[in-house]
């Protein structure tokens, strides 16, 4: 046997390998933590940001290559300030979450909160749906 390999224990491989974060000693954040969803805001809306000024880039390069030789596209003369405009458009249509990814990312990293129970009904209470189908 090599002296350089870690000796495992059958129980930690079984146990999943280090795939759960309690296990591991991760710190567990609780999802109704203002300042934890404050900060997950923040970060998806930034990544939201990015991923439009991403685009709107592509885009224009896309536009530059396909554009004819005279073309006012082909001429890089403004290209820094369109790139400034492309990012302060990108951080606008982000924080109107114009495209829906910060929404999908905060679903993922802050879950709902499930549906308080239902109170039980009395014993003798009939439910509003039977009632109007029981009048007609």
């Amino acid at each position: 046997m090599d002296a350089r390999l870690p000796v495992t224990s059958a129980t930690s491989t079984t146990a999943g390998a280090g795939l759960d974060p309690a296990a591991e000693g991760a710190p567990q954040v609780a999802p109704a933590d203002s300042a934890y969803h404050r900060k997950a805001t923040e970060a998806a809306i930034k990544f939201e940001s990015f991923f439009i000024g991403h685009m709107l880039k592509q885009m224009r390069s896309s536009t530059k290559e396909l554009s004819g030789d005279d073309s006012i596209y082909k001429d890089s003369v403004n290209s820094d300030m369109l790139d400034m405009a492309d990012n302060l458009v990108a951080d606008q249509m982000a924080h109107q979450r114009a495209f829906g990814v910060a929404d999908a990312i905060l679903r993922q990293l802050i879950p709902a909160a499930p549906p308080p129970p239902a109170a039980p009904m009395p014993a003798g209470a009939v439910p509003s749906a039977q009632k109007s189908s029981a009048k007609t």
